[in-house]
């Protein structure tokens, strides 16, 4: 059996594009959490560092994050991440080790 693939996405906004990347990131979250595979997808910000944002994700399987990947409403936001982000997004994946 396929464990869930679990992962934290850290996005830092440019300097003036932190709101628009937080309203960016806010539009994922309805869509996401229906999708079938999606089992967790919550947003943060770092309260010491404003415009830097962890999405805490989780997904049944890969098969199931590259639907995610897939979706118009992904692919929306993928297309101004250049202008929002000011370096790359960093997918941290993870292992669960209790419950």
């Amino acid at each position: 059996m396929n464990k869930p693939l679990v992962s934290l996405a850290v996005l830092k906004a440019k300097p003036g594009k932190e709101e628009a990347l937080k309203a960016g990131l806010l539009t994922l979250i309805e869509p996401t959490r229906a999708e079938p595979g999606n089992l967790d997808y919550v947003l943060f910000e770092r309260r010491a560092e404003p415009g830097t944002f962890y999405m805490r994700e989780a997904f049944k399987d890969q098969a199931a994050l590259d639907a995610h990947f897939a979706t118009p409403y992904f692919q929306r936001f993928a297309a101004t991440a250049d202008d929002l982000l000011s370096e790359p997004l960093q997918l941290i994946f993870l292992e669960q080790v209790s419950n």
